[in-house]
């Protein structure tokens, strides 16, 4: 069985699009404060970098790396910390940026982890959101698109660590 990804699900210029409009609004909700931006690794780091330059405030960033799908299509359920923030968070207003939610486990569990850090405020940033997969509920304060039930690769995200260079969303099929 193969994997490779296939249709272009978001282009490039939309995403350029949509990730413009999320720093526009971060931007006007955070003005005159100082945000510690917290890049959830690996998938969401390259747009967390397009991110962070469309925000026009002085900010922080810090990371995070989790894990929850080895090297599968399907998450574990299982969340793993594999390297914790570098700096404390207690009295700052954070943003979570995150790839994307799919069943909701892992952003349910890093919301609950940095609570107990103490943050003035905890919003999360999401890219993509797969309401179909949802198990948990999770708050999803800025988001940049949402998407039918798909595998997908690109602009950060991966497949055995493979494709995070596309520079737009494709969705991975599978064939025999």
């Amino acid at each position: 069985m193969t994997t490779e990804p296939t249709d272009v699900l978001i282009s490039r210029e939309a995403l350029q699009q949509r990730v413009a409009a999320l720093g526009r609004a971060i931007t006007s909700e955070y003005a005159g404060r100082r945000p510690v931006i917290v890049v959830v690794l690996k998938g969401s780091f390259v747009f967390a970098a397009d991110l962070i330059r469309a925000i026009e405030l002085p900010l922080t960033v810090d990371f995070l790396g989790v894990r929850s799908y080895g090297d599968g299509t399907e998450s574990s359920g299982v969340v793993q910390i594999t390297a914790d923030l570098s700096h404390s968070i207690e009295g700052r207003d954070v943003l979570i940026v995150e790839d994307i939610v799919d069943t909701g486990l892992t952003l349910r569990f890093l919301l609950d982890n940095l609570r107990t850090r103490g943050p003035r405020s905890l919003k999360l940033v999401a890219l993509l959101h797969k309401p179909a997969r949802s198990r948990v509920t999770v708050p999803i304060d800025y988001l940049g698109f949402t998407i039918d039930d798909v595998f997908v690769v690109g602009y950060g995200l991966d497949h055995a660590q493979r494709y995070r260079n596309l520079p737009e969303l494709r969705v991975v099929s599978e064939h025999e």
